[in-house]
């Protein structure tokens, strides 16, 4: 089962905004956002605060949480 962990790209699209875009916003580059977008890597606390800033949104928005009141 594959663990989507953030949103980002979810975020990214409905924003209408490019990984170019964001990678310029936050001082990282195009590869980097790329791997985020498409879960192969995770960003750090401080890249997710930077983007929550620059798109607008709350750190929750990009960051997938798991459904606990489903577990049993």
């Amino acid at each position: 089962m594959e663990r989507k962990l953030n949103r980002l790209r979810v975020v990214l699209a409905e924003q209408d905004k490019t990984n170019k875009w964001l990678a310029e916003q936050i001082g990282c580059s195009p590869a980097t956002v790329s791997k985020w977008c498409t879960n192969y890597s995770q960003p750090p606390l401080e890249a997710l605060i930077k983007m929550s800033q620059v798109l607008k949104v709350s750190l929750e928005d990009l960051v997938w949480m798991p459904d606990n009141s489903k577990a049993e």
